[in-house]
């Protein structure tokens, strides 16, 4: 369905810019963004994808990975097509880098997503698989309505939005889960095809407009994996999102343009969460590593066993209805209320 896009400015000989992402792409008549999903006709800029949806499934909200939020609940889950990054590792690949006529979608209309969503009984809606930025049109309304009858919201998102456009999404959306994936312009100008200040400042401005924020870093063998870089992440995380701020360190698998690289190290991934949590972070994550210990929340202050998980569901929930470890009493930085076994 074609919809008149959101934030952007009309400019001399037809052209237009738009101002969703940070790529900010000026764009002429009858040209795409760099999204490819998003079309100057005339001098009016359109959204080819409201309603389009290449990817369904309700979700342990875990999945996302959000560790803090709504824990044990369930995530109706959308994706569209197209994406404004180039990752050469996309595991969505075949529907973040494909044409829009090649791809096979359905249509949703945002008022049947939140039925959908009741009727799975998910404790919020989450635009996932790839990036929910450029379906801004979609998910802001769909947002509002969800909102309306009571559900959480959730961007799983690279951070590429413009501040303007996440300021005006903010009262709607509850859960900003951030790729940060890499701690230098080097790694995102040759592996993304972006940069990496713009990532930085929407996580601190999703934290400072109230969202639950929560950092996942692939950790990709020789390219973003050196001590350093990782302690630079980690001190930025602690210095501008907060010591409570979960982060999530993953284990790479080879994918599409990258499938000569090796699977992450084990040790790569504890050597990070150490790092972490010398830098004074007190929620940190091993992920896609199945059975891991570190996959499980502890309290920061007395070390018990306070969420445990396995394949992406929650199996102990150790903590009380105030969100406070029942050993020691520490305050635990989760966001609503914890979805039952």
């Amino acid at each position: 369905m074609l919809k008149e896009a959101m934030f952007y400015e009309k400019l001399d000989k037809g052209k237009v810019r738009c101002n969703l992402c940070n790529h900010r792409c000026k764009i002429s008549s009858g040209k795409r963004g760099i999204c490819g999903v998003r079309e100057n006709r005339d001098g009016t800029l359109y959204s080819l994808i409201y309603n389009t949806v290449s990817s369904e499934a309700v979700d342990p909200i875990e999945k996302k990975p959000l560790f803090h939020f709504k824990p044990g609940s369930k995530a109706y889950s959308l994706g569209t097509i197209g994406c404004n990054f180039r990752c050469k590792h996309c595991q969505n690949w075949t529907i973040s880098q494909v044409k829009l006529d090649e791809a096979v979608s359905v249509e949703i209309t945002p008022e049947e997503a939140v039925d959908r969503a009741i009727a799975t009984g998910s404790g919020s809606i989450a635009w996932t698989y790839n990036e929910p930025t450029i379906w801004y049109e979609y998910t802001y309304d769909s947002a509002k309505l969800a909102k309306e009858a009571g559900l959480g919201t959730v961007y799983v998102t690279n951070g590429y939005i413009t501040p303007e456009a996440l300021r005006h999404i903010a009262p709607y959306l509850d859960a900003f889960r951030v790729d940060i994936k890499a701690f230098t312009e080097e790694f995102y100008k040759e592996t993304v095809g972006a940069k990496l200040a713009p990532v930085l400042e929407s996580a601190k401005l999703a934290k400072e407009l109230g969202m639950h924020v929560e950092v996942i870093n692939l950790i990709i063998p020789t390219l973003n994996d050196s001590e350093d870089e990782l302690r630079q992440l980690s001190t930025w995380v602690y210095e501008n999102l907060g010591a409570d701020t979960p982060i999530h360190f993953t284990r790479f698998q080879p994918h599409y343009k990258m499938k000569h690289l090796p699977p992450t190290p084990v040790e790569t991934l504890e050597v990070a969460h150490g790092i972490a949590l010398d830098e004074g972070l007190k929620y940190v994550y091993i992920g896609n590593v199945f059975g891991h210990q570190y996959e499980s929340t502890y309290c920061p202050s007395c070390g018990e066993l306070l969420i445990k998980r396995g394949l992406f569901d929650v199996s102990e929930y150790n903590m009380t209805p105030e969100h406070k470890c029942r050993n020691c009493g520490e305050p635990i930085n989760i966001y609503g209320e914890y979805g039952g076994l």
